[in-house]
């Protein structure tokens, strides 16, 4: 069982003006039947404020037959964020939810005192085959929350605010407020997730006003590359940002994730679950071993065993 910091040392210096404390590249592992990159948690950053957890799934085509399936499992003391750029599939929870998430909406998952769910190709993408690219994140909840009953919100593109920051640059806030527009969708821990995109050569300056309210964090780069004060970010990588007033440029034609928040006490993950102390990950894991979790009433014939390598 690891332990998550949050108030990990960065940006230790101000007189250096530098632009990233630190860059983490994607480490490959395997998520049911794809290889995905895993960008945090990282040894060198567990967490960009609520932000405990970000898989980079492809871009990769599925052959027809393929599918992208991840069986029944749970989750306790998170929200899961899932959003594609391209292909789709169907979420299944044990709230009764089947929600198909496309390209561009946000499947927003709360698992609080825990929920069961699986990820799964739609029967017509999956004879098909075809591309699938997208994120997965979570977020930490708050002491507050962490026993909340679960829930699940579906948030179409259209519901999202498009945004155009600058010349050459445009996006959709996903989560919180960011270039003057909020998301509709609210959650405990206060994050922002910013999808953007830069035309080559295109800036966006990240104000002051942004720092002061989102006192940590990062960008990572889906694909294209991003200079920063003179360091720079290329695909699959991360960067925590330091400093108030940031002045980023597309070095090519770029998109990437701005993300982060206000820093959490610190967290432990174990499998699937987090939380705030060992006592309720070892009664989560409890009672998963003895199916003791509700289970998913249109997809209860499988689901994936607790992992005893942990142990």
């Amino acid at each position: 069982m690891s332990r998550l910091p949050t108030n990990d040392p960065h940006c230790a210096d101000p007189a250096e003006h530098r632009a990233l404390d630190l860059v983490i590249e994607g480490r490959p592992r395997d998520v049911g039947t794809i290889i995905v990159a895993r960008l945090l948690p990282s040894p060198k950053r567990r967490m960009v404020g609520p932000f405990v957890f970000l898989d980079h799934l492809g871009p990769i085509v599925l052959a027809p037959g393929v599918g992208f399936d991840v069986r029944p499992h749970p989750h306790i003391g998170l929200s899961t964020v899932t959003y594609f750029l391209a292909g789709e599939n169907v979420h299944r929870d044990s709230l009764g939810t089947v929600q198909v998430n496309r390209p561009g909406d946000v499947n927003l998952m709360t698992a609080g005192r825990g929920v069961v769910h699986s990820e799964r190709a739609d029967p017509a993408f999956r004879a098909a085959g075809g591309e699938m690219h997208g994120v997965q994140i979570w977020l930490a909840l708050p002491d507050a929350n962490e026993d909340d009953p679960p829930s699940f919100e579906h948030h179409p593109e259209a519901t999202l605010p498009a945004i155009a920051p600058a010349p050459g640059v445009t996006g959709r806030v996903l989560l919180g407020a960011a270039f003057g527009a909020r998301s509709p969708i609210r959650h405990p821990s206060d994050p922002m997730l910013v999808d953007l995109r830069l035309d080559g050569g295109r800036s966006i300056e990240l104000p002051s006003a942004l720092a002061a309210d989102v006192p940590e964090r990062a960008l990572f780069v889906i694909d294209g590359a991003l200079a920063l004060g003179g360091e720079t970010l290329a695909e699959n990588q991360l960067g925590v940002l330091c400093g108030r007033s940031l002045q980023v440029t597309a070095t090519a034609p770029t998109r990437a994730l701005l993300f982060g928040g206000p820093p959490l006490p610190p967290r432990f993950i174990e499998w699937n679950f987090v939380a705030s102390s060992h006592e309720r990950i070892e009664r989560a894991r409890d009672r998963w071993k003895a199916r003791q979790f509700p289970a998913i009433p249109t997809d209860d014939q499988e689901f994936i065993p607790w992992p005893d390598l942990l142990r």
